[in-house]
């Protein structure tokens, strides 16, 4: 069985390998590009190329679940 990676899109935790840290996926831009911030907080920010280095760790809805159950 072939398991496939979810794709990074905006909101999602990501573990970045070539920055070798985690971040959110804050925007997507129109030529493919990532653009990531600090998981907590909203600087600094990087890019990555594209998401085939990119993991997701945590995925938007599964942080907004968290979030609702803490509050």
């Amino acid at each position: 069985m072939n398991e496939t990676k979810p794709k990074a899109w905006v909101g999602d935790q990501v573990y970045d390998g070539d920055a070798g840290k985690e971040g959110i996926v804050s925007d997507v831009k129109s030529d493919g590009t990532y653009v990531l911030r600090e998981v907590y907080g909203m600087l600094p920010t990087w890019t990555a190329p594209g998401d085939e280095k990119l993991e997701v760790t945590v995925s938007r809805e599964e942080r907004l679940r968290r979030r609702r159950e803490e509050s």
